[in-house]
């Protein structure tokens, strides 16, 4: 049984399901407790002649009846308990993921995938085992050692208590080995989000092992982190198997002194005070039997606590990690953007950078206006777009929307009004139509305008070649298709959106010049009217935007069209030059 700010609401929403799994469990425990007494009259009565046929019959029936009783408790408690420890893991789990979802990108760069799953399997496992499986051992050790022991004090004080002085040494060790258990587990789960995290990144990145033929070195590499799971592991274990074996150790001890004492009791009935019947022994010697569990779970309690607080740790590490990114207190409420953008003297760097990526950046798009940006890799250009979508905090007053600051509008608000197009073009191992179509309702309508997004992106032809077409599904993050295809798709994914603002970072760079223009010409029929920015390397690409913004080192060298820019700017002539000789060549 564990306790923590993050669960124990889950406890309050189904103690009724506690209540009846407990009134169940002890109710079976003392059925259980019924039948050594029981059979100790039935031995008496054979010791003593007393037992008549009709007697017998009569316990054996009461016995039938308590085990019938067993049966029936057993289950019930199973399906309560066990439930509603279902339940813990159920909403645990929708709780760590919504708030993963709502945490920064600061949090991420810090963390790896493969390593957050190992939260999400192996953590909330350890946690649904305390709640369910330890909270029954827990209580079931409890209350039947309790009343076990009240039972053998009941039949012989002295021998009781000669059994309970190696309890109290088992108890005292079990407490002292338990905060080492926790540390151990610990260290254990995160060999565990190690080796997951390596897993997941070799994988991913097959492609390139094998294109550099490194499959070796990764083999190796994954050894050696195996290997330290492996060696977390047997630590862990090694310190249970420990506990377990001093437990059963003691407990066989113990087993000895009840036969040799209880023995001697009734063969010398003059020198003791309490003397014991063969009966009574038997009876005793069940009810310890009885007890050997409540110590043997002892161990399992501390062994399975240790876990499920060692995993409720790491897992309150992610859900109560701050969202630094958050919706302001009183929020300007706002439905459709026109369109409008400026950045006003804005200065930015990155949480955990030392250095501005952005310094000083001053420029307006109107309403309507297809805007190039323009830039040598790690100009700051991808970081304006960050901005705009709010992945960051900015300074108050230094990015307005409309003229209102994008620091006072909710996030869902702002980020409806911006269909993105990013480096990357992640998809989904999913179909191609749910990928373009992606937040909207699958039906007849959204797939025909699927359809129309996917022929303004000029990817149409390519999805029908496919053997299933529109419902082909794609390998994870678009394995199966090509570097152009992949960027097509989250063009057409954001022309689907249809939004007010529409951001294109480098999404043509994989395709062909004639597909490049063919995308463009469709984006200015179907965007008119609205806010368009392509950010991109080539002149082509932006030199028909009404204007360009020329980013370098993190500030804005110029804006102009791209005959005022060839008669001012030395950086973007330059650029222009060189791609020309580029093209020369070529082409030669």
């Amino acid at each position: 049984m564990i306790f923590g700010k993050s669960i124990n609401k889950y406890y309050i929403q189904n103690i009724h399901l506690f209540i009846i799994g407990f009134i169940s469990l002890i109710v079976v425990d003392t059925a259980q407790l019924m039948v050594p007494t029981i059979l100790g009259e039935i031995i008496d009565g054979l010791d003593l002649g007393t037992l008549t046929k009709e007697l017998l019959v009569d316990k054996l029936v009461y016995i039938a009846i308590i085990t019938s009783l067993i049966v029936v408790g057993r289950f019930v408690w199973r399906m309560t308990i066990f439930g509603a420890s279902r339940r813990f893991d159920y909403g645990l789990r929708n709780d760590m993921f919504e708030h993963a979802e709502n945490l920064s990108n600061e949090f991420y760069s810090n963390r790896k995938v493969g390593g957050l799953m190992a939260y999400f399997t192996n953590d909330l496992e350890s946690v649904r085992r305390a709640v369910g499986p330890g909270m029954v051992i827990f209580i079931d050790a409890v209350y039947l050692g309790g009343l076990a022991l009240y039972k053998m004090s009941r039949i012989n004080l002295r021998l009781t208590l000669y059994t309970g002085i190696p309890m109290i040494i088992i108890g005292l060790l079990a407490a002292y080995l338990g905060n080492k258990m926790r540390l151990k587990f610990k260290e254990a789960q995160k060999a565990f989000e190690d080796l997951s995290d390596f897993a997941n990144e070799s994988l991913s990145g097959i492609g390139v092992i094998k294109a550099f033929v490194k499959e070796q070195n990764e083999i190796k590499e994954f050894l050696k982190s195996n290997q330290r799971a492996k060696d977390k592991n047997i630590e862990f274990v090694k310190m249970q198997a420990r506990l377990q074996i001093t437990i059963r150790g003691v407990v066989g001890l113990i087993f000895v002194v009840i036969l040799g004492f209880g023995a001697y009791m009734i063969h010398n009935p003059a020198v003791i005070e309490n003397p014991f019947t063969v009966g009574e022994l038997s009876e005793f010697y069940m009810l310890f039997g009885t007890l050997v569990w409540p110590m043997l779970a002892l161990g399992m309690i501390i062994n399975i606590r240790s876990r499920g607080k060692g995993s409720l740790q790491r897992i309150e590490e992610i859900l109560y990690e701050d969202i630094t990114v958050k919706d302001p207190e009183n929020p300007v409420e706002i439905d459709e953007l026109k369109g409008e953008i400026e950045f006003k003297n804005l200065s930015f760097k990155y949480p955990d950078g030392d250095e501005n990526v952005l310094t000083d950046v001053s420029f307006k798009i109107n309403p309507g206006e297809t805007v190039g940006i323009l830039g040598r890799t790690g100009s700051g250009k991808t970081s304006i777009v960050d901005l705009l979508l709010r992945i960051y905090n900015v300074e108050k007053g230094s990015i307005l929307l409309d003229g209102i600051d994008i620091m006072d509008i909710k996030i869902k608000d702002l980020r409806d009004n911006f269909g993105y197009v990013p480096q990357d073009g992640f998809l989904f191992s999913d179909t191609i139509t749910n990928n373009i179509a992606l937040e909207f309702k699958d039906d007849e309508e959204i797939k025909n305008q699927v359809k129309h997004a996917a022929e303004l992106s000029d990817v149409h032809d390519n999805i029908i070649e496919f053997s299933d077409g529109y419902e082909t599904v794609i390998g994870e993050r678009g394995a199966t298709l090509s570097g152009g295809q992949k960027q097509r798709l989250s063009i057409a994914r954001a022309l689907l959106k249809n939004a007010p603002i529409m951001i294109l970072d480098d999404s043509v760079s994989a395709v062909d010049t004639k597909t490049e223009e063919t995308i463009l010409n469709n984006l200015k029929q179907v965007r008119e009217g609205k806010t368009t920015i392509l950010i991109a390397h080539r002149i082509s690409t932006i030199k028909n935007a009404d204007k360009i913004i020329i980013v370098d080192d993190g500030t804005v060298v110029d804006v102009g069209t791209h005959e005022e820019l060839l008669t001012r700017c030395d950086f973007y002539i330059d650029i222009v030059n060189r791609q020309k000789l580029q093209e020369e060549m070529g082409g030669e």
